[in-house]
């Protein structure tokens, strides 16, 4: 996404406030590491993904884990809502960001009902309409992100380039 902070931002004890970043394995998190990783000078990152092998990608910062699901097994939606909601009381971001997928989404849910500012950054796989997990988050994320021109439309979904360049 194109855009730069110029500041560090902090909270009223100097620290650097926390951005907690969720993505599912895979591309969205590759995807999740290339924005985060331009936040890092400014914001304490905290990531949750649903594979623990993550830690190596990100040394020297704090990992949390939740289960994986789709709706091929929703029946996990309650546990992993409970455990992030969890997180966000315990780590108190500034901000949740995730690029999904259905873990991500319950994210921004969790963020939302703990009054926590959302940011979705639908996957640059889809190219031509909006991630299923990304048409619900439409809904509810404080601000929603498209990597396609073709499908901002200047309100709900907005377009500020690739995260790939």
């Amino acid at each position: 996404m194109t855009g730069r902070h110029n500041t560090i931002s902090t909270d009223s004890n100097g620290a650097k406030k926390k951005i907690f970043a969720v993505a599912s394995f895979g591309g969205h998190w590759i995807e999740l590491l290339q924005i985060a990783r331009g936040l890092e000078p400014f914001y304490d990152i905290i990531y949750c993904t649903t594979n623990d092998k993550c830690a190596q990608m990100i040394p020297g910062h704090e990992l949390h884990s939740i289960s994986d699901f789709s709706r091929s097994n929703m029946w996990r939606i309650p546990k992993s809502l409970s455990k992030l909601m969890g997180m966000m009381k315990r780590i108190r971001p500034e901000a949740v960001i995730t690029t999904g997928a259905a873990p991500g989404l319950m994210a921004i849910i969790a963020a939302k009902l703990c009054g926590i500012k959302t940011i979705w950054v639908d996957s640059v796989a889809n190219a031509e309409h909006l991630s299923g997990s990304g048409k619900v988050a439409r809904y509810i994320a404080n601000h929603v992100y498209t990597q396609w021109p073709d499908i901002a439309d200047g309100k709900s979904i907005i377009y500020k380039g690739s995260i790939f360049g």
